[in-house]
């Protein structure tokens, strides 16, 4: 389902993408080209800022948000979640958010308020909140990340997870080409 927010804008999505009909986009949300978005993904800019401005949603190209993903932000605040990037299903993204390049957020994990710089991999039923990471960082699963001293003691991925969010984003990028070119599913 695609609708307007209350500012009038409309999502914009990318003839390459791919949008499970089961979806809903509202508002100033922004599709690249090659992304997937899944099965009850929630896509919502929406709420206004103090000055009746909505800040955008953007999904960059060859970029997965998976089934059930809910993406939303603050009034008047961005979320950018990066070129080749995957949330796994059921992973919450509220901003302001600022998500890198080739990031991967695990099953259940929830970011806020919250930066992962280019290769960051959060692992499953992760809080980040209100911080920076650094580059090829990893969260392990059910870690919470909420301050300096969380962040300074995350170790760096190690290259079989590196290839594990790889291989995550080989296989959406794939659905997304598929499903673009077969058509969209049905049901």
């Amino acid at each position: 389902m695609f609708e307007p927010n209350p500012a009038g804008d409309r999502p914009r999505v990318a003839r390459s993408a791919y949008v499970h009909p089961s979806a809903v986009l509202a508002g100033n949300v922004v599709i690249e080209d090659v992304v997937f978005v899944g099965p009850g993904a929630v896509i919502r800019a929406d709420e206004p800022g103090p000055r009746g401005e909505v800040g955008p949603i953007v999904i960059e190209r060859e970029s997965n948000v998976q089934d059930g993903v809910v993406i939303h932000a603050l009034g008047g605040s961005e979320v950018r979640v990066g070129r080749g990037s995957s949330l796994a299903h059921g992973a919450v993204i509220h901003g302001p958010c600022d998500i890198g390049e080739r990031c991967f957020v695990g099953f259940n994990s929830v970011v806020f308020k919250a930066s992962l710089r280019d290769g960051v991999i959060v692992m499953h039923q992760a809080l980040v909140e209100g911080v920076d990471i650094p580059a090829g960082r990893l969260v392990p699963s059910a870690a919470a990340v909420r301050h300096e001293e969380d962040v300074a003691s995350l170790k760096p991925a190690p290259p079989d997870i590196v290839e594990f969010a790889a291989g995550v984003r080989r296989s959406n990028t794939y659905l997304a080409k598929t499903r673009r070119r077969n058509g969209p599913a049905e049901g």
